[in-house]
Parts: structure tokens; C-alpha cells; sequence
């Protein structure tokens, strides 16, 4: 599965991207996250559960952060397993400075093999670009949050 979109954060992009790197940050956006552990600046640990369909796997897995260019992008990369498969991916991420504060634009490229790819392979599409609404609805909310504090 491969998607592509953009959003605008009325947020500086020093603060979208201290917001990037924030584990707390991302644990409350990523729907269905429970846990995200920083090992280092690039190694990270998520536990994520999420209903694929009639399907709902828990997955672990390790985030890697790569092709760092602060405060103008980077490249997240994730593989988790659960007792139904495994799922790997990631996203180039670029961001932008506009007039109403930083154009966030992403390329996501993932891949849901085992049993939840057979169970559940008409439902990926559809609930990966619902995840990834709900990821940067409330990713814009907290960025933009962080700057009037900041």
C-alpha cells in the first residue's frame, strides 16, 4: 500500500518538528498506541493495537528514525509482528514553511503480511488512510498547541 498527503499546522516548523521527535507526542496521535519507549534520538519501541475489519491485533514493534535533515524532515520506519502477522512500513516525512505556519507532507509505503493480510486485506487500504487521518488531525492539534506555549 503506498499513500501520499498533506497538512497544514499552524506551528513554526522548529516546533512541528520537536513535535515529531516526541515520544509522548506521538503515543497520544498514533491511534491505538499504548506504549512508545525511546531507546536513543533515531531507536524507538511502540505497542499498538488496531481492528483491521472483523481483525484486531495488538503488534510490537521498533520505529527507526532515518535520513534526519532537522527541522526539514526525516524518514520513520516501523516493523511489528503480532500472533496474526506482521506489518512493516514507513514515511518520508517533509516539512515546509507556508504563511499559516508548516505544510506537512508525507509518502507512506506499507506492507501487512500472515494470516491478518488474507483475514483482512480489503479492510487495510480504507483503515490505513482513516489511522493516518486521525494521526495528523490530532498531530496538527498538539503542534499547534506546543506553539502557543512555546
Amino acid at each position: 500500500m503506498q499513500m501520499s498527503d498533506e497538512v497544514i499546522i499552524p506551528a513554526s516548523r522548529e516546533t512541528v518538528w520537536r513535535a515529531l521527535n516526541d515520544p509522548q507526542v506521538l503515543k497520544q496521535c498514533i491511534p491505538g498506541c499504548e506504549s512508545i519507549t525511546k531507546h536513543s534520538d533515531t531507536e524507538m519501541e511502540a505497542r499498538v493495537t488496531i481492528k483491521l475489519g472483523p481483525v484486531k491485533a495488538g503488534f510490537k514493534g521498533a520505529v527507526t528514525l532515518s535520513d534526519l535533515d532537522p527541522p526539514n524532515g526525516y524518514r520513520i520506519s516501523g516493523e511489528g509482528k503480532s500472533m496474526m502477522g506482521g506489518a512493516a512500513g514507513g514515511a518520508n516525512v517533509q516539512l515546509t514553511s507556508v504563511p499559516e505556519g508548516t505544510k506537512l507532507s508525507y509518502d507512506v509505503d506499507a506492507n501487512v503480511t500472515g494470516k491478518i493480510a488474507s483475514l483482512a486485506a480489503r479492510f487495510i487500504d480504507p483503515t490505513a488512510r482513516m489511522l493516518a487521518g486521525q494521526f495528523f488531525e490530532k498531530f496538527a492539534e498538539i503542534a499547534a498547541s506546543m506553539e502557543d506555549k512555546a
